[in-house]
């Protein structure tokens, strides 16, 4: 017989109420769940950063997170990131400085960074690469990414 319990989460701003297994990953939660997709599975050991979103604000490596640890808590995804069809910032800066080419790693990389620009609207080159070094890209080389929330940085304090 399979453990279940009953989920109440509220994801980008909609609540949802599911009964799902208690060894269910959060990561797997929202994409076969609530096909919210745009949350990757590339490692599936916390270590790539391409499941990240953001539980009451803090980044959290999806895969490594049960969904019944969400519970009654609030999950921000990739998805709920453009507003009323616009871009976020963040990501028409990624747009603008091509900071992204497959886009594997893009939807934790931009969840990484808005928490990270929440916490440091002034970065420096050195504190965006270090914010970066939990993500992996193995396409960009990461400069178009450093650029693009550099740029969003200061767009944020009006240069």
């Amino acid at each position: 017989m399979t453990d279940t319990r009953t989920l109440s989460i509220t994801v980008n701003g909609t609540q949802y109420t599911r009964e799902i297994e208690t060894r269910r990953t959060l990561a797997d939660f929202l994409r076969l769940d609530l096909k919210l997709t745009g949350t990757h599975l590339g490692c599936e050991h916390g270590v790539c950063g391409a499941c990240t979103v953001r539980v009451e604000g803090q980044a959290v490596r999806s895969c490594l997170m049960l969904a019944v640890q969400a519970n009654g808590k609030s999950v921000a995804t990739v998805e709920g990131l453009a507003r009323d069809g616009n871009l976020s910032p963040l990501q028409n800066q990624f747009w603008e400085h091509h900071g992204l080419q497959c886009g594997f790693c893009t939807p934790g990389v931009l969840m990484t960074m808005e928490e990270f620009l929440e916490e440091n609207p002034n970065p420096t080159e050195a504190d965006v690469r270090d914010a970066l070094s939990g993500n992996i890209c193995r396409c960009t080389g990461y400069q178009s990414i450093v650029d693009a929330v550099l740029a969003t940085a200061a767009q944020a304090r009006g240069e």
